[in-house]
């Protein structure tokens, strides 16, 4: 691979390398992104007056990027907004399986590659997701960081920044599971120590709220186990803390997001949910909140009459106007459900404030954006998924409250979705939701940073950048999810380019529109792309 400055006289080489085709081939997963003859991608990025122009060629013999500064280059002009976007931090999440479960770096080359392409574009940051059951894998406290080191100082060397999750939950794709010890404690706990829904069936990607201060692991509580991967973490990147490493997401529920799993069947969303209340812990708190409020009857499981998974709201009584959720057992019940969501939250927030105090990285953590149905006065999808409250107070109020008090930044996702892609019937409005959930955060003093959502949507980069200009709350970062087969294709990434030049506020002039335009249609990388697997997420 050739990357070089090119057109001002005085202007260096900065770099070069040479790589085969087989070396930069874009691998992610069984997708190829290369090609049998030769193409090119062009994008332009914005650095001090100029406008750079950064070309990825390849052939079946070799690929080669060039970085060209150019006198012609267009000129862009500001374009007036309603809040500037210069100060936001673009980062752009890493595939799930960047690291495999043996602690293997996937598609080395590849992501390098693609790593000097996003710095050149002008891309802050990398987010890399980091498994609880690759680094923690074989017993209690052997950690083993070493895939997950070598990313980061590969990051390093690019001169990008780094935002690490932690992740504390496993992943149906890539198949990444909690980590083996835990999963054999899983299968001998009698009642077991998942998440169970009524008809038995158990969530074994995330360890019940309920558990969260009961020694089931080897002797410790699961916060006393997150704590220990956190100091270990901590100590094995020491040397990029604060520098290369600039944010720290926590983990703190299904997905990484704070909320039950009333949700398992991801293809489709178009149910109520369920509720997740049935495995020995969760019931016996269930039992002693029942006694302690004076019913104790209460206490012996979940709502008897809610829908199941994939159940409209309103196939059974529970969610109806007037039905058993506004009642006075149903007050009692999502209280108590709710309240384990919050505790679950201040509990993991408290334990890694504790740990990164003094390290110089903010700390994050990710809600979900819940808008399923959220025009219903019931909200079923957040009911099942914890989120409620009573007596006037806000459903999110608490929960930022919560990250406040840890001095944490909220992370929410779906900043690209709007109301009129939505489903008539779905009775949704993720704009309304978003901005309620900000507000909130404002009322709290919370940062707000924002992400995408797992699939791509029509108008959605248009969409987050009508997100970021909001006045109304801040948020100074974004993390686009995810790299991989399709963010690489032609398609997408022109789109994703035209996306950070609207961040950089610049606009073409109509006549550099039209040359633009005549770029894009013959703009390719390979043969083939179109279709290409759909976008992991975390």
């Amino acid at each position: 691979m050739e990357v070089s400055v090119i057109g001002n006289p005085q202007t260096k080489k900065i770099y070069r390398t040479e790589l085969t085709y087989r070396e930069l081939g874009f691998r992610f997963g069984s997708q190829v992104i290369s090609g049998e003859s030769r193409n090119r991608v062009s994008f332009l990025t914005h650095q001090s007056s100029k406008w750079k122009e950064i070309k990825i060629q390849s052939s079946p013999r070799s690929v080669r990027c060039e970085a060209i500064v150019s006198d012609q280059a267009p000129f862009l002009k500001p374009t007036p907004k309603s809040r500037s976007l210069e100060g936001v931090k673009l980062f752009v999440g890493l595939p799930l399986d960047t690291v495999s479960d043996c602690n293997n770096v996937n598609h080395l080359k590849a992501i390098t590659a693609g790593l000097k392409a996003l710095k050149l574009l002008g891309v802050e940051g990398i987010e890399l997701p980091i498994f609880w059951g690759v680094v923690e894998k074989e017993a209690p406290g052997k950690y083993e960081w070493s895939g997950y080191l070598a990313v980061a100082e590969i990051v390093k060397k690019v001169g990008l920044k780094l935002h690490a999750s932690l992740s504390f939950h496993g992943s149906k794709n890539p198949e990444i599971s909690l980590p083996d010890w835990v999963a054999k404690i899983g299968e001998e706990a009698e009642g077991g120590i998942y998440f169970t829904d009524r008809y038995g069936k158990q969530y074994k990607d995330c360890l019940s709220f309920a558990v969260d201060d009961v020694p089931v692991l080897d002797g410790k509580t699961p916060m006393e186990v997150y704590g220990g991967f956190c100091e270990s973490f901590k100590s094995a990147f020491s040397d990029y803390m604060g520098n290369t490493i600039t944010g720290i997401t926590l983990g703190l529920g299904p997905d990484g997001e704070l909320r039950y799993p009333s949700h398992q069947h991801e293809t489709n969303l178009s149910g109520a949910g369920e509720f997740q209340c049935y495995d020995k812990h969760m019931l016996s708190a269930l039992k002693h909140y029942a006694v302690s409020t004076g019913n104790p009857l209460w206490g012996l499981g979940g709502p008897h009459d809610a829908p199941a998974y994939d159940q409209q709201p309103h196939s059974t009584p529970f969610f109806s106007d007037g039905g058993s959720w506004e009642s006075q057992y149903g007050d009692f019940f999502l209280t108590w459900y709710s309240s384990l969501l919050t505790s679950h939250a201040d509990r993991v927030l408290s334990v890694a404030s504790s740990a990164f105090k003094g390290t110089g990285v903010s700390l994050c953590g990710k809600l979900p954006l819940l808008h399923q149905w959220n025009k219903l006065r019931s909200h079923p999808s957040e009911l099942t998924a914890g989120f409620y409250s009573s007596g006037g107070h806000d459903r999110y109020e608490a929960i930022a409250e919560i990250f406040a008090k840890n001095s944490c930044r909220m992370i929410i996702p779906g900043m690209d979705l709007s109301d009129e892609h939505q489903s008539p019937a779905s009775l949704s409005s993720p704009e309304s939701l978003l901005a309620h959930i900000k507000t909130s955060c404002k009322r709290q003093g919370v940062v707000v940073s924002g992400q995408n959502s797992a699939a791509l949507v029509p108008g959605g980069f248009e969409r987050i950048v009508e997100n970021l200009k909001d006045e109304s709350v801040g948020v100074d970062l974004f993390t686009y999810q995810r790299m991989g087969a399709v963010f690489f294709s032609p398609e997408h990434f022109h789109a994703f380019t035209v996306f950070v030049r609207n961040m950089n506020q610049f606009e073409l002039s109509s006549y550099d529109q039209a040359v633009e335009g005549d770029k894009a249609k013959t703009m390719s990388i390979g043969s083939g792309t179109t279709g290409a697997a759909s976008l992991q997420t975390a």
